[in-house]
């Protein structure tokens, strides 16, 4: 029962951390999240009140799930947003 642990939980939100440096777009960092809320709840719990996989597994799926909406509406460029390049940087 590993996955009852909450140090494999925060160990793989920060490799999921770690690997977000890696890759753009805030994908694996909700699930770096999700992760440590996991860890966070488990560590709150206690090892004898450790619920089920399935349970954990639900709840990393939805603060994952928050943690990107999030992200999303916090750095994410509106649709209507356009970049605009007003002068160069070669211009004089």
């Amino acid at each position: 029962m590993l996955w009852a642990q909450w140090w494999v939980w925060a160990v793989a939100g920060l490799v999921l951390g770690i690997l977000e440096v890696a890759l753009p777009g805030f994908i694996l960092l909700g699930f770096a999240i999700g992760a440590m809320a996991t860890a966070g709840l488990l560590l709150a719990l206690g090892p004898a009140m450790a619920p089920g996989l399935p349970v954990l597994l639900l709840v990393f799926a939805l603060a994952s799930g928050v943690a990107w909406i999030v992200l999303r509406r916090v750095f994410a460029l509106r649709r209507a947003e356009v970049k605009r390049w007003e002068r160069d940087i070669n211009d004089g």
